[in-house]
């Protein structure tokens, strides 16, 4: 397991976010966000003890390959998002994905995380491009994708596991 730690600054109006690994404190919080249907609607369900463990260790193995890196995104100790660096067959480039819990939406915490998770992934990583796929009903994804500065690049055709059309969003370094 890694200890990285990122952070996105406070706002006027909203603390800071602390962006780091899943662990195990997170299951309880991780079944609960779940339980909403919107969120349900875009990722696989995770209902029970069991279903977040396996999930946690996806999470753990992509850490110990380098392959996938999530993090818990809290605010004053509480669980309000996901956001994933997940590498791709180009070594330049990776792809990016999050989702908030139901209690967060409507706050700026998705784009704030985005963008912090998007400075590192530049940064530590340094990768050229970051990709951002949604599909193309998920507007609340696609005003995340703006605010946070990923260039809407294309629609890409429904192939699985998505069974609609998305949209192509990236961002390039500096």
């Amino acid at each position: 397991m890694t200890n990285i730690t990122l952070r996105a600054d406070a706002t006027p109006s909203a603390p800071a976010l602390i962006l780091r690994p899943w662990n195990e404190d997170d299951i309880e919080p991780l079944i609960e966000a779940h339980r909403d249907p919107v969120l349900r609607r875009w990722t696989n369900p995770i209902e029970t003890f069991d279903d977040a463990l396996k999930w946690l260790d996806v999470q753990n193995q992509g850490w110990a390959t380098g392959e996938r890196m999530s993090f818990a995104v809290h605010e004053e100790g509480r669980l309000l998002a996901n956001v994933v660096l997940k590498r791709t067959d180009h070594p330049e480039s990776a792809e990016v994905g999050y989702w908030t819990a139901a209690h967060a939406r409507g706050r700026g915490v998705a784009p704030r995380a985005l963008e912090a998770l998007t400075v590192w992934a530049f940064e530590a990583h340094g990768l050229a491009r970051l990709e951002l796929l949604h599909q193309v009903d998920n507007l609340a994804s696609c005003r995340v994708a703006e605010k946070a500065r990923y260039e809407f690049l294309r629609v890409l055709p429904a192939q699985p596991p998505y069974p609609r059309d998305g949209h192509l969003h990236v961002r390039r370094s500096a």
